[in-house]
């Protein structure tokens, strides 16, 4: 398989710039600064030193797999109640995620055995991740095959990708005062403990149920809204209003600095996520789609998640090799597709080519076309970096255990 995973995407310039790689973060949030800290340095411990750090992130986001598969078996509309103990099994899931997401850096500094391919690692397990934990949060708070569910997925690509993106352009991961990767995963805990407690439904109840004392300040449009759909709508504002501004003055500060016309880039540069954007809400939300009302969301979420996760990664791949921002993954063009077909109907002279049956093959293959380009392209960068580096990727030479 010597042509299959032979290093043609990489070049010796991009390799040659790893040299000149220092990971750069800046995490403001209390919570990990009084607390989690803490945590995480007594929980690093309990680690051997001859465990790899990429493997723990790797094990971190195994946890996450399971319970997606668990979602698909015990609550497939993830809208009714299944069985009481997965919802505790979400949200131990999505904390040992987390947990291990944030030793692996730690694990590395104490066996000295930092690098680049860590940070691609790591942030490449988390593009993907954003599926999967946008699939527990809509089937932990039963949202169902629907137009929340879709609006809780977008919210958490958007949300990743300005991050992504944020750091391309100024060489730091920045992390404000409240975070999704820290206070976002404690309060998708706390959901998830009260559905395993209560079941999914306490989420279907109007907010006004709970704060009656709310529909003397509010208008009834708003205090009639279901929990679930107040809670969306809340991280919807938070991430408009706090993620998405911060994160634009950031790159035009960096542009700035730079002497890059920032709205040309900012155009140039986000072609790739707005074709993604538009093809998948495009082709969800058309009314000749079945992928909601025959509950296929689940599979259309992980498939074109890993069309994000590899978008996400390339910039992650650009930053790491000082590479120009990329403009195209060839995963984009089954989705382009998909999202054409389900809206040719839409003019009045051409019938629906989808039916249900042919729509949900068409992501099954999809979904097994995505899988191996992605594995083949991650195979191939990965070795890259390990044959350049001198460096294994899911263990540690002898030479460098302690």
């Amino acid at each position: 398989m010597p042509s299959l995973l032979a290093p043609d995407f990489l070049s010796q310039q991009q390799l040659d710039n790893l040299k000149l790689y220092k990971y750069a973060a800046i995490d403001r949030s209390f919570t990990t600064k009084y607390v989690l800290r803490h945590y995480w340095n007594a929980v690093i411990e309990l680690f051997p030193l001859w465990m790899a750090p990429n493997l723990i992130t790797l094990i971190g986001l195994l946890f996450m797999i399971i319970n997606v598969v668990f979602a698909v078996v015990f609550t497939p509309d993830m809208d009714g109640e299944g069985p009481r103990w997965i919802y505790f099994s979400f949200a131990a899931g999505m904390w040992l995620y987390s947990t291990f997401d944030n030793v692996d850096g730690k694990q590395a500094r104490r066996t000295g055995t930092s690098s680049p391919l860590g940070e691609l690692f790591d942030h490449g397990c988390d593009a993907l991740n954003c599926s999967f934990a946008a699939v527990l949060q809509a089937a932990g708070i039963g949202l169902g095959h629907s137009l929340a569910a879709v609006t809780l997925y977008a919210i958490a690509m958007l949300g990743f990708y300005l991050s992504t993106a944020e750091e391309y352009h100024t060489g730091v991961l920045y992390l404000g005062y409240v975070n999704a990767p820290t206070e976002g995963v404690i309060l998708t805990c706390v959901l998830f403990i009260i559905s395993g407690l209560y079941g999914p439904s306490v989420y279907a109840r109007p907010v006004s149920y709970y704060l009656p004392q709310l529909t003397l300040y509010l208008p009834s449009s708003i205090v009639s809204l279901s929990v679930s759909h107040a809670l969306i709508g809340w991280i919807g504002l938070m991430a408009l209003f706090t993620h998405l501004p911060v994160c634009f003055y950031a790159m035009y500060k960096a542009c700035r600095k730079n002497n890059k016309p920032f709205l040309r880039t900012m155009l140039i540069q986000n072609m790739p996520i707005a074709v993604y954007s538009i093809a998948f809400l495009s082709w969800v939300l058309s009314p000749y789609s079945s992928i909601l009302s025959h509950h296929h969301f689940i599979l259309y979420a992980i498939t074109t998640g890993i069309v994000f996760g590899r978008i996400a990664s390339k910039i992650i791949l650009a930053h790491l090799t000082k590479s120009r921002f990329p403009r195209f993954t060839v995963l984009l063009i089954p989705l382009i597709v998909g999202a054409v077909i389900s809206n040719l109907p839409r003019l009045n002279a051409i019938e629906p080519i989808f039916t249900p049956e042919s729509e949900y093959l068409y992501i099954c293959g999809f979904f097994v076309f995505s899988l191996l380009a992605y594995l083949r392209w991650a195979v191939v960068v990965i070795n890259s970096f390990c044959n350049y580096l001198g460096i294994n990727c899911l263990t540690i030479p002898k030479r460098k255990s302690l």
